[in-house]
């Protein structure tokens, strides 16, 4: 495998870790690639990808995330309204990215206008807009590993159904006593509410905006990349039955974000009113990051 990677940017593009969950998980009706296909390391894209899960799954520990909470969570890195936080998101587009060539807020709007005219209720397509806007992180100085990436519980034993799961040999968590066992430093059933997820943009946006939308918003929000639970069903023991109950909607949000990429996109200029009074209806004038 080629070594040679920026240990903060080792995909190519953010593009990258979704590209390669659509190789995971292949839109309903179409065929997925054969496991020896989609595990073909002499590939440079899918070493890029294996590269970065490496460095997630190495770094992502219980400390780590503790810290990070304890940095952002306080929101005092910038202040700017939701659609200047889309202009300032969009200068994270890569022209190297080969496969779409849309910006950021393009694939929100994607997702979002998707919802829309399957004809669900505004704070669904609000949170179709929203969703990735945690990604500003990487803006911060974040390195990718700690901003995208399939998110899982940190401070208990990690599930060998989190994509690759070889590479939690390395992490420290799985050689300490207080993290390693199944329940680590929770309780059965606690909840999910109750345990703290590898550090990245769900995390990160679900508390920014926690006091601002429906319950059913926020869960979408905050778990929409927890695919070793909502693909899996790895984290059972963790869950109550609010977060059985509420898991249907990060499934009914998933297809949403996964299939509805297209290289038109869509036109900014006549939907933004739209959106500018749907973000004033749920969302105050600024957001603090």
């Amino acid at each position: 495998m080629n070594q040679d990677f920026d240990i903060n940017t080792p995909l190519g593009s953010l593009d990258e870790w979704e590209d390669d969950l659509l190789l995971r998980y292949p839109e309903p009706n179409t065929t997925a690639k054969a496991k020896e296909e989609f595990r073909n390391y002499d590939d440079p894209k899918r070493d890029t990808v294996r590269e970065f899960y490496r460095l997630n799954h190495i770094y992502q520990t219980y400390d780590f995330v503790m810290e990070k909470e304890a940095n952002y969570l306080k929101f005092d890195k910038k202040e700017m309204p939701v659609w200047s936080a889309f202009d300032f998101l969009n200068t994270l587009v890569d022209d190297s990215d080969p496969d779409i060539e849309l910006d950021q807020l393009q694939h929100l709007l994607q997702t979002s206008e998707a919802i829309r005219s399957d004809g669900h209720p505004d704070w669904f397509v609000l949170t179709g807009l929203l969703h990735d806007m945690g990604k500003v992180l990487c803006l911060f100085g974040e390195p990718q590993w700690a901003v995208v990436g399939d998110t899982f519980p940190v401070g208990c034993k990690h599930s060998d159904k989190i994509v690759y799961p070889e590479f939690f040999e390395f992490n420290p968590d799985s050689q300490d006593e207080r993290y390693n066992t199944t329940y680590g430093v929770y309780e059965p059933n606690c909840g999910l509410r109750n345990v703290h997820m590898s550090w990245g943009h769900d995390e990160y946006l679900y508390q920014m905006v926690k006091d601002h939308l429906p319950d059913s918003a926020l869960y979408m929000i905050r778990y929409h990349s927890f695919y070793a639970q909502h693909r899996e069903h790895a984290y059972e023991h963790l869950m109550d039955d609010y977060d059985r109950e509420m898991f249907k909607y990060v499934k009914l949000f998933n297809p949403y974000d996964l299939y509805s990429k297209a290289p038109v996109p869509p036109n900014v200029k006549e939907l933004k009113p739209y959106y500018e009074d749907l973000i004033a209806k749920y969302l105050p004038s600024t957001l603090k990051f």
